[in-house]
């Protein structure tokens, strides 16, 4: 049996990324031969990776990034919270939002997930590149991207003007939606997003309040219909993006903004798309 120097053991936890135990143990079964020993360590680690697969992953990261006319947003996820804080993992989401930029990838596909092996491999833990949004960034827009402290929270937003737009308040504005969104987590970004059932399922939730409260339900129907139409306007008013009050100014709703961020920059603002990941959801 070869003799396993400590030096060899070291070049194969760098190499690897697997404890010392392992590598020697490793490096003993394949009688110092490193090639073999790293093959060895790696199948291990795959199948302790393929024990985990049913494991859950409540953990994770979000990641942004934007390259030329395209933007890609992706959700990693893993066991715990230690794994998601770790910098290789980090490094990982960053590479797998570069590749699919650079392959013009729009959804998880086999390729990506393969990026993840070597590192589920060396940590083993369970992990998956849950999803990844991509979109364009045409010249007359304007984009913007925002990850929370947390890593579990992310959202794209594209303003659209009327021809090129290089304006610092618009930029601010495009941004500032974003920081919006990931607060206020809107369930739709416009009133023409909510579906009429959503909006008849709320009626009659509303309607059923109004009968139980005896001041209103003795009431005439126009006006109970006027007391109806009035909760549902405030409802959507709260749901709806464009219509909540704007996260840096609550005097005016997010669309009203827009259109004063606009006139003051000489062009017409519309919000072209909003993207968020949050974690898990």
């Amino acid at each position: 049996m070869a003799e396993i120097k400590a030096a060899e053991v070291k070049a194969l936890r760098e190499a690897t990324g697997a404890g010392m135990m392992e590598c020697k143990k490793a490096l003993v079964e394949c009688n110092g031969d490193a090639e073999a020993a790293a093959k060895l360590l790696k199948e291990k680690g795959l199948a302790a990776v393929a024990k985990r697969a049913e494991r859950a992953t409540k953990e994770g990261r979000v990641f942004v990034k934007q390259e030329g006319g395209k933007a890609v947003m992706a959700e990693l996820t893993c066991e715990t919270d230690f794994v998601a804080k770790n910098e290789k993992f980090i490094a990982l989401g960053e590479a797998i939002c570069a590749e699919a930029l650079a392959k013009g990838y729009t959804e998880v596909n086999e390729a990506l997930s393969n990026m993840m092996l070597d590192l589920a491999t060396e940590i083993r833990e369970n992990m998956s590149v849950r999803r990844i949004a991509v979109i364009d960034v045409p010249a007359n827009c304007v984009f913007a991207k925002y990850i929370h402290s947390d890593g579990k929270t992310g959202v794209m937003t594209l303003i659209e003007a009327d021809g090129a737009v290089d304006n610092a308040d618009v930029k601010a504005f495009a941004y500032d939606c974003c920081l919006h969104v990931a607060a206020f987590t809107p369930a739709f970004i416009r009133r023409e997003d909510v579906s009429e059932a959503y909006i008849n399922e709320q009626k009659e939730v509303f309607m059923a309040q109004m009968n139980n409260d005896e001041k209103v339900a003795s009431k005439p129907e126009n006006v109970k219909q006027g007391i109806l139409n009035g909760k549902i306007n405030k409802h959507l008013a709260d749901i709806c993006f464009l219509d909540q009050p704007f996260v840096k100014d609550d005097k005016v709703s997010v669309s009203k903004k827009m259109e004063e961020v606009g006139k003051a920059a000489g062009t017409k603002l519309n919000l072209k798309s909003v993207t968020t990941f949050i974690l898990g959801a």
